[in-house]
């Protein structure tokens, strides 16, 4: 199953590699693209569940590692909750 990163800047500059056990999070994610914070961390879980829900149908259990990054895209989105203008770019896919 081929695995991706998608590279994000967070509303003060800073980047983030994010890991996906598959390629459908460029079905609901566009490089260049800037989203809410809030709904990056939807479209992210949502991607990534989907992702984590392959692994478990071709592997017989879901994978772990998507589950800590969406853990880790909703902490770091927490930080910016009190800002609803604040946009989240996704900057790659590799």
């Amino acid at each position: 199953m081929p695995e991706m990163i998608f590279r994000v800047q967070w509303p003060d500059g800073a980047l983030s590699d994010c890991y996906s056990p598959s390629l459908v999070v460029q079905e609901h994610l566009s490089v260049g693209a800037a989203y809410p914070v809030a709904d990056f961390a939807r479209i992210s879980r949502t991607a990534l569940t989907i992702a984590s829900d392959r692994v478990a149908a071709r592997y017989g259990f879901p994978c772990s590692r998507a589950a800590r990054q969406i853990a880790d895209i909703d902490a770091r989105a927490a930080d910016f909750a009190e800002d609803p203008a604040a946009l989240v770019r996704v900057v790659a896919f590799a």
